[in-house]
């Protein structure tokens, strides 16, 4: 018990002297300076995700490229790199860092696959899937947000992404099927038409539950649907249809 104590101890410590280091870095680098901001989504990358097993190399380096820094509101910059979720407005976050790795991981993407994500938010998940994915369609409930992920990911250069204002729950039908979806707001219970919307050997990834919610990973194997829960979360729900 003393040794097992002893390591989260050790842990929880190095974790905080991260923190604090990655806020240090990017108050450096709130001056211009991209070299700051570089080093800081290292230390974010190597102390906490990598420090927690997330291991694909295609996902690590997506979250080493993608510039979180472009993707939270302007006084929060300085928190960007910090792990943990971040107001975005509209009552929606942008996730933490080791969720968006953990749930990008999850979905096993090779390259060259045609993904969808319900819940655009800021667009940051879906930056980091355009690095990995052939194509990305997102979809955003908020009107206001799909707007602003939309001009955002023109500006960075996402040309693979495609992002549109509507019900989420409802998938996008004229475009499935879909090698993954994800679903970055907690749903009550699996939406079907996502699941009939995925592709033979596809996976969905979504949090599941209201109070309580878990990180539930859907295989599709012909007609046949697999789940598995595999990590405890808390995201915002799901609005929409999903509620009805």
């Amino acid at each position: 018990m003393a040794l097992v104590e002893g390591r989260a101890f050790y842990w929880a410590l190095l974790l905080l002297v991260s923190v604090v280091t990655m806020a240090c870095e990017v108050k450096g680098a709130t001056s211009g300076s991209e070299e700051a901001y570089s080093t800081a989504r290292e230390r974010m990358v190597r102390d906490t995700i990598e420090t927690r097993n997330v291991r694909d190399a295609r996902t690590l380096a997506a979250m080493r490229q993608v510039p979180r820094h472009l993707f939270v509101p302007p006084e929060l910059v300085r928190d960007a790199y910090e792990d943990h979720p971040l107001p975005i407005g509209n009552g929606q976050t942008i996730s933490q860092p080791y969720i968006v790795a953990f749930m990008t991981e999850a979905l096993r993407l090779r390259g060259g696959e045609k993904v969808l994500e319900v819940g655009a938010g800021s667009g940051y998940q879906a930056a980091i899937l355009a690095e990995i994915a052939a194509k990305v369609f997102s979809i955003e409930i908020i009107p206001e947000l799909a707007e602003q992920a939309r001009e955002r990911l023109a500006r960075l250069g996402y040309k693979n992404v495609i992002v549109r204002a509507g019900d989420g729950y409802l998938g996008w039908p004229e475009e499935a099927p879909f090698d993954a979806i994800i679903v970055t707001a907690a749903a009550p219970s699996i939406p079907q038409p996502l699941k009939a919307q995925l592709r033979d050997g596809g996976r969905l990834v979504l949090p599941v539950g209201d109070f309580e919610q878990d990180l539930v990973v859907v295989t599709r194997t012909k007609d046949r649907f697999t789940e598995t829960r595999v990590l405890a979360v808390r995201f915002v729900p799901m609005t929409g249809r999903v509620r009805e």
